[in-house]
């Protein structure tokens, strides 16, 4: 017998169609018979213990990722007497690099060829497309990052004592590993963990991964060696697979994963890291709630209403609960704002009813088909459709038309109880006429982000002006020592130092 099978620690090499695997501590999945099939000897498994599901990492990607995580280890280790000037010089290159025009035409060139493939497959380029203005936002955020000042080493508290002084001062935290969508501008924010003194890899979705290969390759690594940072600071996790993501979170070297894009992909990684022991900060669930309240006016429910819906993203406003007393009037000024925004837009609106709103809407809504348009192509569908109350917290996740879910409450508080029960606890906004109403919601709501109009607010660089890694819902709790917009300066850890004054001093 090895000593390895004496131990029990014996290395999976193969898989059976049917063999049982438990997690969760008390249950059981089988392994399929396409699982079976794919693994092989040095391939790794992962059970996520929530779920049961099985996820299979081949080697290859196994070694893509957790080699990408040890070089940023290494810098990690490297980084801690590198200047803040050097980091600052890092930034502005970076900058520069992307606003060269004759260094940015291979980058262009790379996304062209991404939008061209994933138009070809059917999927959805809204964000993919590397804009002017997108290619503006990361200049812009990456010399924001240049000039903020550096919290390294920023003494939070002093403590004197008799022969000796204690001080408390911020350190960085260590490697991120940040999992994103197919938005090339998300670099630019992810870099932000230089600044506090964190190292950064990363992967992109598969649609994005040509573009994001041509900014390592002709902005982030240049600028990395120019300004004399570790090789390895900020790198990618160069692999379309999302086994990559699921190995490189199951990476106890990891100190914080991050992760944004669709809900159950982000659901499952976060899984995975908290599985490894790795602090996570998710960003996959989103939709904003609106309520009205008494003294509601009309005119600023319509104009708050269509503001809020300009594009989809994760603050964009999803359910919308109006009190009943003031519903005959305030329905038709939402449906209004909904449509406002939609004709802007030249497309149709989408609406969800639940049936306590439903006589409150007019029935031709529900009588008249219309051209939505979706990631997968357009559809014809009814303009508003019947859902269960159980759906309140469904985030809609719209390509080009606006798409929201109403209700009608019997008043704020009971509007309350179902955000704080069905939603992903993200943002909420109050439209009522009084401070002490006011007062009341922001003590209720169980929400990070909390306002009394337009929801679009919630971002980072339009708010905090600074750029934002990513904005943490309260889903699975409230977050520990910080708020929900998490930037590149809000990743840190404290360290303790003493100084000693006298040689005699004794416990």
């Amino acid at each position: 017998m090895s000593d390895a099978s004496s131990t029990g620690s014996v290395p999976l090499t193969s898989l059976e169609p049917g063999q049982p695997i438990v997690y969760g501590g008390n249950r059981v999945t089988q392994v399929s018979p396409e699982l079976a099939a794919a693994f092989s000897a040095g391939d790794r498994l992962l059970v996520v213990n929530d779920t049961g599901d099985l996820l299979h990492i081949p080697a290859a990607e196994w070694e893509t990722a957790t080699s990408a995580v040890g070089r940023a280890h290494e810098a990690f280790n490297r980084l801690g007497p590198v200047s803040d000037e050097a980091i600052s010089a890092f930034f502005e290159r970076f900058a520069a690099l992307l606003a060269d025009d004759e260094r940015f035409v291979p980058i262009a060139t790379a996304n062209a060829e991404d939008v061209a493939r994933a138009e070809s497959r059917g999927r959805s380029t809204t964000r993919l497309r590397l804009s002017d203005g997108m290619r503006a936002d990361m200049i812009r955020g990456l010399r924001m990052w240049r000039d903020a000042a550096s919290g390294r080493d920023k003494v939070l508290e002093t403590i004197d004592h008799d022969g000796w002084t204690l001080e408390q001062r911020v350190a960085g935290l260590g490697v991120v590993g940040f999992v994103f969508e197919g938005r090339p501008n998300v670099f630019a924010d992810a870099c932000g963990v230089l600044r506090s003194g964190n190292t950064v890899v990363f992967r992109i979705g598969s649609d994005a991964l040509g573009t994001a290969r041509a900014i390592v390759t002709h902005a982030l690594d240049p600028a990395l060696a120019a300004s004399g940072l570790p090789p390895g600071s900020a790198g990618l996790v160069d692999s379309p697979a999302h086994a990559a993501g699921w190995a490189m979170f199951s990476d106890a070297r990891l100190a914080l994963a991050v992760a944004r894009g669709s809900g159950p992909a982000v659901t499952q990684l976060g899984a995975v890291a908290r599985q490894a022991g790795v602090a996570v900060s998710l960003h996959g669930t989103g939709g904003a709630w609106m309520i009205t309240g008494a003294g509601c006016d009309p005119d600023r429910l319509q104009a708050v209403v269509a503001a809020s819906l300009d594009r989809k993203v994760c603050n964009t406003l999803n359910t919308m609960c109006v009190t009943r007393a003031d519903a005959e009037t305030l329905v038709p000024r939402v449906l209004t704002g909904l449509t406002a925004e939609a004709d802007r837009l030249g497309v149709n609106p989408k609406l969800h009813v639940t049936p306590a709103a439903q006589p409150f809407v007019d029935p031709d809504w529900f009588e008249t088909t219309v051209r939505i348009g979706r990631a997968d192509g357009p559809s014809i569908e009814p303009k508003a459709e019947l859902i269960d109350d159980s759906e309140l917290g469904r985030e809609w996740e719209w390509e080009s038309s606006p798409e929201i879910t109403l209700t009608v409450v019997d008043d704020v508080a009971q509007a309350v109880e179902l955000f704080n029960r069905q939603s992903p606890r993200f943002v909420a906004s109050l439209i009522a006429g009084d401070a002490e109403q006011q007062d009341w919601f922001w003590s209720a709501i169980d929400a990070p982000f909390v306002g009394d109009g337009f929801t679009r607010w919630v971002d980072g660089q339009y708010a905090f002006n600074r750029p934002e890694l990513g904005l943490s819902n309260w889903q699975f709790g409230r977050l520990f020592g910080r708020g929900g917009v998490l930037s590149g300066d809000s990743v840190y850890t404290v360290r303790s130092r003493v100084g000693q004054d006298r040689a005699d001093l004794r416990r």
